[in-house]
């Protein structure tokens, strides 16, 4: 029953007779068997020919995410990273041929060079030294003195730490007393 075929083919190859009919034409097998025409049925849309909804909303926000923030400037850089990278790169093996060829043992030039002078701290004055260091030994006095008022009210046991600083009780008071210091972190009264 071949028909006469007038309208062009659709993307799943239906295509309408004369009689304004859809179907699939006949087509040879790989075996050579031919098959026959099928009939489509009327108002059928195969899912290859329906059109994919595209959300506009959707398709907007994706739009707009390539083109970044609005009203922000895109400034592009001149190389691309990666092209960055290989520049440094390129950087780093000449510096390393050059050493050789200047008589270098070889030595990666990231490591030879001197590392960038830190800025010399100003010379402290040795009182403001001295103080600074009653203040940190009064303060761990303080803290010892504490634990041993607590052990002997509460009775509770000490961890092995603290039973260390309690212990170290008239240590601190003799690096205080070297230092010129009383136990309170207070400069002694020099007689004179």
């Amino acid at each position: 029953m071949p028909s006469g075929i007038s309208a062009p083919t659709s993307t799943s190859g239906i295509t309408e007779d004369v009689n304004g009919e859809s179907i699939i034409p006949s087509s040879t097998r790989a075996d050579g068997s031919v098959r026959k025409e099928i009939r489509v049925r009327p108002g059928y849309k195969p899912p290859e020919d329906v059109a994919v909804y595209k959300n506009r909303t959707a398709q907007a926000f994706k739009i707009r995410a390539k083109s970044g923030i609005p009203g922000a400037e895109f400034v592009e850089s001149e190389k691309p990273k990666s092209a960055k990278k290989q520049h440094a790169q390129k950087t780093v093996d000449m510096s390393k041929e050059s050493a050789l060829k200047s008589g270098g043992k070889g030595v990666d030039s990231r490591y030879a060079a001197e590392p960038a002078p830190e800025p010399e701290p100003e010379p402290e004055d040795p009182e403001v030294v001295k103080q600074k260091e009653a203040r940190k030994l009064s303060k761990k006095l303080r803290q010892a003195r504490e634990l041993q008022q607590k052990n002997k009210e509460d009775g509770a046991a000490l961890l092995p730490e603290q039973f260390a600083k309690v212990t170290k009780i008239n240590e601190l008071i003799y690096q205080l007393d070297k230092l010129g210091f009383d136990q309170d972190g207070q400069r002694k009264q020099q007689d004179g």
